[in-house]
Formats: C-alpha cells, structure tokens, sequence
C-alpha cells in the first residue's frame, strides 16, 4: 500500500496550492467584509481556466480526466487558504456535477456536464428543506405529474452556491405512499418560471459562499428533465452524499491544518519575540503546550489518512458509506478542536479579526453541520457495523 500522490496527483495539488496562496488569500479581506453580500464570480472564473471545475470528469464531457483522489487534494489545499472557496467547488463538483455523470441520460450529459465541469456552468444541490435537514427521506417538496411535466411546488433552506448556480439538482416527492421510494430527482435550470431564489443567509462563517433559500411555484418541469428514474431520487441523493462528504471532510482537513500551522509557528517562536509581521503575536510558554500541540498534529495526520483513504475507496467504485462518514466525522470534529485550540492558545491575538484563527473557527463549526451532522454520521457508522 502506497501512501503517497502520484505525479499527476502531485502536480494537481501543487496547481490547486498556487492559485489558493496567490490568488485566494489577496480576496479573503474582501469576501470576509462583506460577508455573505458577495460571491467571489472572479474565483470560480480562475478555477475554471485552471481546469479545477472539472477535475474527475472525463475529458469527452469537458472535464480535466483526472482521478478523484486529485479533486480531493485540490479541495484539501484550497480550504487551507478559503473553506468558502473550497466548499463551492466541493459542492459544485460531488454533488451538483457528478450525479448528472452517474446517473443521467446521454442528452442530459451532453447538455449539462459539459457546461458544468468547464466551469460555464456552476452547480448546485437542493435537498436541504426546512423540517428535513440530515433525515432527506422526510423533505415535502412535491412534483406532480401533469402530461409529459412535472408541477413542483415547495421550499428548500440553505442552499450552497445559490443565487449563483446555472443549474440545481433538486428532490421531491413524486409519490407520498412510497416514502423515500417516492422521492425523485430533477434538473431545474435557473431562470425557471416559478423559481425564486431567497436572500442570501447571513452565515456565522464561510463569507464568500452563497447560501439561499429556493421556492418553487408551479414550477413546470419536462419529463426529460427528470434525473433518473421516478423513485429513485433517494438512492441518487444517498449515493451523491457519499463523496460529498469525502469533499467535506477534505475542506475540514485542510481548515485543520492551516491552524495547526498556526500552532507550529507559535512554538517557534522565542519567548520573548515580539515581532510585529509574526503570525502568532502571542506565545505558548511551556513543555506542556508543545505536548498539547504534538497530540492536536497526530490527529490531524490520522484525519488526512481516514480523508484520503475514503477518497481511494470512491476512486475504486468499493462502498464507502462507513468510511466516508468517519472522514467526514473525525476530520470535522478535529477541525473545530484545532481551530479552537489556536483561538485561546494566541489570546486575544487569536479572537481579533486581524487574525485567521478566529476565522478558522468560524469556518470550522458548520463543517459538523452540513452534509449530514456529526450526530448522523455517529447513527450512520453505528448502522453499518450493525450490520
């Protein structure tokens, strides 16, 4: 077993690094004073010419060919820099392009993933509704079968790269008698008649990133427009969120090893060093701390093993529902404990806005949150060995 990049995978990482330390960091002031007021349009522009829109897609639909252990890695070094940043791609690639991918018709690739993994296009993914977070099977958007359409009627919440997305995969419920057999997947264009998208959420963290609220309205949609089969929405979901998670758990990865780095500055720098262009204006002043910060960097080294091993399970086609819950589980919560150990640790350094620690952390608590909460991915894990 091999733990290492190859080359291709290298090069994408150390391509994905450049753009996050040059490009990224000189924007950061700029999405962090606005806050959620502005998506960073120039961004997703670059990550297009760069080919990082695309980077698992087969080249015939537009992609970059590469593998998915390359994307991974991509998300891992830009998060590093911007969380924000990394969860539009990683939304915008696992579960707003890959699905088409697997799951679509030959028109519906030839119309869509292309558009999409050029970056023409930006995706997104709308299952998150306002009583149905982590449990999808309970959402209550309805599509209503009219003819050769379907009438879609209802409400999505916290929607990612909303406002800005071209095209949203989107669920709802085709047959109520059928549970989450009744769920089915659409491809819903923006501009459609009947779509509203709501204001933009004013977010704790992960300023730069938009997030909406949809409302549908006698949405009609064409039959052919239908992803998959009907009913078979919820597997689609199910099986999308596997590697949307292994992308999650890369953006925590990555968001853990920049505040690591804050802590291993710190512990280089001497005791009564107070220079003013330090990373770290405050100091950690014993054995004991540097014993705190070795357990803190052995986590986040078992973290980057649990991410990238998902990641080459999903590479391999093996089931990875388990493996990637546990990435995703593991490296969030270490995330938030980095971040936060880098918050106090730096004093009132680290709580001051001039800082990244503070925005680390901010950035870091929604990782446990989103793409299923930690407390869904404990019952997720407990299921799997049950079984």
């Amino acid at each position: 077993m091999e733990l290492r990049f190859t080359d291709g995978q290298e090069a994408i990482r150390q391509k994905a690094r450049q753009f996050a330390v040059e490009e990224i960091t000189p924007l950061i002031p700029h999405m962090e004073e606005d806050g959620d007021s502005s998506f960073p349009a120039e961004l997703a522009k670059r990550m297009a010419e760069l080919d990082l829109m695309g980077i698992p897609i087969p080249k015939q639909w537009g992609g970059a060919g590469n593998d998915f252990i390359s994307y991974i890695a991509a998300i891992n070094e830009i998060s590093r820099v911007s969380a924000a940043v990394g969860v539009i791609l990683s939304v915008h690639t696992s579960v707003g392009t890959l699905p088409i991918l697997y799951y679509g018709t030959e028109q519906q690739r030839i119309g869509y993933v292309s558009k999409l993994a050029s970056g023409q296009w930006l995706g997104a993914f709308a299952l998150t509704e306002p009583q149905a977070g982590s449990d999808a099977a309970s959402i209550r958007t309805r599509a209503v079968k009219s003819g050769s359409q379907y009438v879609l009627n209802g409400t999505k919440m916290f929607i990612t790269n909303a406002g800005a997305a071209d095209l949203y995969i989107t669920f709802a419920v085709t047959d109520p008698a059928q549970g989450p057999g009744g769920i089915t997947a659409f491809l819903l264009e923006r501009g459609a008649q009947g779509l509203t998208i709501g204001k933009k959420e004013k977010k704790m963290g992960l300023h730069g990133s938009n997030t909406c609220e949809l409302t549908f309205e006698d949405v009609h949609i064409p039959a052919s427009q239908r992803l998959g089969e009907e009913g078979q929405g919820f597997a689609i979901a199910k099986g999308s969120l596997d590697g949307g998670r292994i992308g999650i758990a890369a953006q925590s990865l990555g968001i853990a090893e920049a505040a690591l780095q804050l802590l291993h500055s710190g512990l280089a720098i001497p005791p009564r060093n107070k220079q003013a262009n330090s990373p770290i204006r405050g100091r950690i002043r014993s054995s004991a701390d540097a014993v705190r910060v070795a357990a803190l960097t052995a986590q986040v080294e078992a973290a980057r093993l649990l991410v990238y091993r998902a990641a080459y399970m999903r590479q391999e086609g093996q089931p990875c529902t388990r493996e990637s819950s546990a990435a995703k589980l593991f490296a969030s919560d270490t995330a938030v404990e980095v971040a936060g150990a880098a918050v106090r640790w730096l004093g009132r350094a680290g709580y001051s806005k001039l800082e990244p620690a503070e925005r680390l952390f901010r950035d870091a608590k929604v990782t446990q949150i989103y793409e299923g909460t930690n407390e869904i991915h404990r019952i997720v894990i407990g299921n799997q060995l049950l079984k």
